[in-house]
């Protein structure tokens, strides 16, 4: 190349190395934007969304960036090719709000700002408290209208109302609901069933005039509410379809954050919230904090309802609401779609307020009997389609509750697992309780003889397989570890299901091993456990929740055995993260698929950590508030009070929070606005 080709070359090579160095700047100042992000929060987040569209719009490699983002869990989220995906985007900006209203309430956590701020509301009310704390405010609002135009996705979403003489002040209510929506992709679909009242015609007239959103269809005669609904449902354009009654409220973010979850996973097919309770005055009180997607509870009662959204698509392939279930047809509509599909999420946030007055459901259950013989009625059909047939009743004294007890399908043997260390006249109660109530005659005792050396206690044993040749003695003396001796009993037996039963229980129940292997049959579920008892009635254990205590604890310690617990959690079989080992039902196929208990946990927390795996397996596990146990807990080993033993337990405890980060993470089937410091539901203020 000659002098006068590279005099003509260089300003070329000049321009673009500025260029170059331009794009490597900007990927740095991107780069940048992901670090500090959390710290940003919504100024640069629109900065860093519309730099991030660019880059991809410039099909460059943003792979840098996504190596730079905040958490690990983005990163985990990032496509192999590098691009930042709209679950990604979705998870980022649906943290920043969280964390700006953690941020908040972190402001009002010393006790004198509690005390400024009950001094200054007037109340010592806990959901009052909790809202000033974690409540949506005016400037949180503004600042989802910031984002809205950044969200990668922004499906329109219909709401269906059917009225029928609703009184004109809920109705407007309802309807004004609707419109202080901050997300605006939405479109209101009223169908007003025939109602004599003109005054309905007249405001829902108003308002189709007012917003060109808003769609109203007059039916000629009254066919209640499925059919209204589905009139409404006609009308439909939208991605989703999401229920409100025509006297209750939205929240104003209620649809933002719907719309914001479907970003996060835009395949779900349905997505509920918490709620809360509004009265005539306009107070809200009552809210109810609810688990995750939790099919048995679900099965007893349909705590989901509001706020939900359904993709539309799949609720006009189930043909929408059926007439037959008034009053419970979205309880049926919940029951056929959830066997269509998993991808159900939810909310931990108050998006909806049911309205209280003396013609709701809210005011009394009996104010629409009808409405719980057709929810029977749904769930009974629901098991025959799921091949899964058993009797459904309602819990006495409490209507909207419901009990499913399903067909045996085979009696198969039942091996009954009682580790013992002398305590010979606890082991002659709890094997008399077995003897003496039990109706289920298919079972084996295996009891576990971990090195007695009292006489009077090996007397006993040697009695009990003279007695009944079902029992049999089995001698491991090793030192005291219950996942190894439990995990040697289990080995010298031969059920179909495997029963461990601490040596201090005593039976209540007689069809207990009739309910817990109902449940265990099942081949979705995992462990099965019941309602065990203090001797004074009150409750031990009823479930098990992680993260209570940093660790895991027990649902509901200390309630009265009579109780109906947080919104009915003990009348309710539901799903929990893991079930006590004190009593405890799993078939042996599941039982030997994750590798029994865990020696690593020699006395605490085995039995939450093989709960946690029989859930990573693919299982849920079932608690049974139906079978009932008296429980004297810890009798046999005593408390942890020598230096030894709390050594050891402080090593398990640790061993469990690395493990199961059970320090950070929420239990799913609890809420995040429940405290965790406590065992009684009560709402979190920390």
């Amino acid at each position: 190349m000659n002098s006068g080709e590279l005099r003509d070359i260089v300003p070329e090579l000049s321009d673009r190395l500025t260029e170059l160095e331009r794009e490597r700047r900007r990927l740095a100042e991107l780069t940048t934007a992901y670090r500090v992000v959390e710290r940003s929060k919504f100024a640069q987040l629109r900065l860093l969304a519309a730099d991030t569209r660019a880059l991809l719009g410039r099909g460059l490699e943003s792979r840098k960036i996504v190596r730079s983002a905040t958490t690990a869990s983005e990163a985990a989220s990032t496509r192999a090719n590098g691009s930042v995906p709209v679950k990604a985007f979705g998870a980022v900006v649906e943290r920043l709000i969280d964390e700006v209203t953690l941020a908040r309430a972190a402001q009002l956590d010393t006790k004198d700002a509690l005390e400024a701020e009950r001094s200054r509301s007037g109340s010592d009310d806990p959901y009052r408290l909790w809202m000033l704390k974690f409540g949506t405010r005016d400037i949180d609002l503004a600042r989802m209208r910031e984002l809205i135009p950044l969200l990668p996705r922004r499906p329109v979403i219909s709401i269906l109302v059917p009225t029928y003489n609703t009184p004109e002040r809920y109705l407007r209510a309802a309807i004004e609901s609707v419109r202080a929506q901050v997300y605006p992709d939405w479109e209101l679909c009223i169908a007003d069933d025939a109602s004599p009242d003109s005054a309905v015609r007249r405001v829902l007239a108003e308002y189709a005039e007012l917003d060109a959103r808003i769609k109203v269809t007059f039916r000629k005669e009254n066919g209640h509410i499925a059919r209204a609904t589905n009139s409404a449902l006609e009308s439909a354009t939208g991605e989703f379809v999401a229920f409100l009654d025509h006297d209750d409220e939205l929240t104003p973010d209620a649809l933002f954050e719907c719309a914001l979850l479907v970003n996060r996973y835009p395949d779900l097919d349905m997505v509920y919230s918490d709620e809360d309770k509004i009265d005539d005055a306009g107070a809200i009180a009552d809210p109810f904090f609810k688990p995750d997607w939790n099919p048995e509870r679900f099965l007893s009662q349909m705590y989901t309802c509001h706020f939900a959204a359904y993709r539309r698509a799949l609720v006009e392939e189930l043909g929408g609401l059926r007439p037959e279930f008034d009053g419970s047809q979205d309880y049926d509509l919940v029951l056929r779609l959830s066997e269509r599909t998993t991808r159900i999420h939810h909310i931990p946030k108050v998006l909806y307020h049911w309205r209280i007055h003396s013609a709701s459901v809210t005011s009394g259950a009996e104010a629409k009997p009808y409405a719980y013989q057709a929810a029977e009625r749904a769930i009974a059909e629901a098991l025959e389609r799921r091949g899964e047939p058993g009797r459904v009743s309602g819990v006495p004294g409490y209507l909207g509750h419901y009990m499913v007890r399903y067909d045996i399908r085979e009696r198969k043997k039942v091996s009954v697992i009682v580790p013992t260390r002398n305590h010979g006249a606890d082991v002659d109660r709890c094997l008399e309780s077995i003897f003496s109530k039990t109706t289920y005659k298919d079972f084996e005792i295996v009891l576990l003889d971990n090195g007695s050396d009292e006489p009077d206690s090996l007397r006993r044993f040697a009695r009990w397989p003279k007695r009944d040749r079902r029992v049999k003695v089995v001698r491991y003396d090793v030192p005291f570890n219950y996942s190894r001796i439990n995990n040697y009993a289990v080995e010298h037996s031969d059920g179909h299901y495997v029963l461990l039963l601490n040596n201090d229980t005593e039976v209540i129940t007689a069809d207990w091993m009739e309910a817990m292997v109902e449940q265990a049959q099942r081949p979705a579920i995992g462990a099965v456990g019941g309602l065990l008892l203090y001797p004074d009635g009150s409750i031990q254990h009823a479930g098990i929740v992680t993260g209570l205590g940093g660790v895991a604890a027990h649902s509901h310690r200390g309630f009265p055995g009579d109780s109906p617990g947080y919104v009915g959690a003990l009348l309710t079989i539901s799903n929990f993260s893991a079930i006590t080992g004190a009593c405890l039902m799993v078939r042996r196929a599941v039982w030997d698929e994750v590798g029994g208990l865990d020696e690593e946990f020699a006395v605490a927390y085995n039995d939450v950590d093989f709960g946690l795996r029989v859930c990573e397996a693919g299982y849920r596990n079932v608690f049974l508030p139906h079978v009932k146990l008296y429980h004297f807990e810890s009798k046999s080993r005593g408390l942890e009070t020598t230096p030894e033993k709390i050594h050891r337990f402080d090593k398990e405890k640790q061993l469990m929070r690395e493990r199961w980060k059970t320090d950070s993470a929420t239990d799913p089937c609890y809420n995040r606005n429940l405290t965790v410091d406590r065992e009684d539901f009560s709402i979190r203020t920390r």
